[in-house]
């Protein structure tokens, strides 16, 4: 019987709200586990989200699980943070999409802010310089790692290697990074488009990437720094970054080195590498960013800028992009943002490695991670504290 009292709900929706009450209990106790322990980039945390979700508990089916996967795949973003969310709204609805979200972010958070605090006081110091010197040239040889595996995975073609190394070009010679996203995903879907239209060969050349963007861009002044420009910068970052976290690290170069001013090349690589040794979500870079540019207001500032897009995109388009996954349109803007994702990250990878292999040392610690990671299936997490612990003995020694 519906209670007179419009503001008391139903039986059945008190127990509906009790049911999403204890779901989100779960989905915090299973995702700060998952933001505190989980090391290895996006790939490996989705394999312990698989793991936890479907094996251990049963939630999602496998095949649920992939749909949510394949969703991640065209929209902007962390993929691994956006699996969380997804998996925090089908399990739990609007309350479990920020509950799950929010608990994989903040542990990595947490860590990355004290990280931080301790690098502005010991960064200059013997022991700080000496740990940050080990740790370089093994995010080089991390990050060349996944480069090497995404793309395996995303050049499937000749065609798509072909957009890859005109996108390459681009990113050499200055152009936006926007600019050369786009330009990849139009080259991609003008050449199948042709195939479909006219059942001919692949045209990747319909489109010429130099004929999509502005040639020669390079670095301007810097920019007076502010809490608002700082937020705004990190909120774009979030909302157009396709790929792997790793790719970050050719926005973070573009924007806050090259075109702002308020990070050099070191401080960047620092930042990388602190991204590295922390568990969860990669994009924590930003927090450590955000800390040493304007404390604990710009950590927070630039961890809410690049995460809420996430949340944003998976909200609204989570009941679509399932469908969306057949699309030959879609697939193809996704085939060319991932190349030029791609092309982006190895570039960047190149520049920052002048900044980190300077000398004897770190020349035979880029090579040795890179056999280990190349090689092995070792955890990136020990070869990052094993550089630290070189240099830190380099230095003390």
């Amino acid at each position: 019987m519906r209670s007179l009292d419009p503001a008391t709900p139903e039986p059945s929706d008190l127990q509906t709200a009790r049911n999403r009450g204890a779901a989100c209990v779960e989905l915090a106790a299973v995702f700060l586990k998952l933001g505190t322990t989980a090391f290895g980039g996006p790939a490996a945390h989705i394999a312990m989200m698989e793991e936890e979700i479907v094996r251990r508990r049963q939630w999602l089916s496998h095949e649920g699980f992939l749909d949510l996967l394949g969703a991640t795949n065209l929209i902007p973003g962390p993929n691994s943070t956006e699996m969380a969310i997804h998996i925090g709204y089908v399990r739990a609805g609007w309350a479990g999409l920020v509950v799950a979200g929010g608990c994989f972010i903040v542990p990595a958070a947490v860590m990355v802010t004290i990280i931080a605090a301790a690098y502005i006081r010991l960064g200059a110091l013997p022991i700080g310089t000496g740990l940050l010197y080990g740790v370089k040239p093994v995010v080089i040889a991390i990050v060349a790692q996944a480069l090497w595996q995404l793309g395996r995975t995303a050049m499937k073609t000749p065609g798509l290697a072909c957009v890859a190394v005109g996108a390459t070009g681009l990113t050499v010679a200055g152009v936006n990074e926007l600019v050369v996203l786009l330009a990849a995903a139009l080259v991609v879907v003008a050449a199948r488009w042709s195939v479909t239209r006219r059942g001919s060969a692949a045209v990747w050349g319909v489109v010429p990437l130099s004929s999509l963007a502005p040639a020669g861009a390079t670095a301007t002044a810097a920019i007076p720094f502010g809490l608002w420009p700082l937020f705004l910068t990190f909120l774009k970052i979030g909302a157009v970054l396709f790929g792997s976290g790793y790719v970050l690290l050719a926005f973070l170069r573009a924007d806050l080195v090259n075109r702002l001013g308020w990070l050099n090349e070191a401080q960047l690589l620092d930042a990388t590498a602190v991204g590295q040794i922390t568990p969860g979500p990669v994009f924590t870079t930003a927090t450590f960013i955000g800390y040493i540019l304007a404390g604990p207001v710009g950590a927070a500032i630039a961890t809410v800028g690049i995460f809420l897009p996430a949340f944003c995109f998976v909200a609204l388009s989570g009941p679509f992009l399932p469908r969306l996954r057949g699309s030959p349109t879609a697939a193809a803007v996704l085939d060319g943002v991932n190349v030029g994702a791609l092309a982006l990250m190895a570039v960047v990878t190149w520049q920052l490695s002048q900044a980190a292999i300077v000398d004897g040392v770190t020349v035979l610690l880029a090579l040795v991670s890179s056999v280990l990671v190349f090689g092995t299936r070792i955890n990136s997490a020990w070869l990052i504290l094993g550089g630290a612990l070189v240099g830190v003995l380099r230095t003390v020694g």
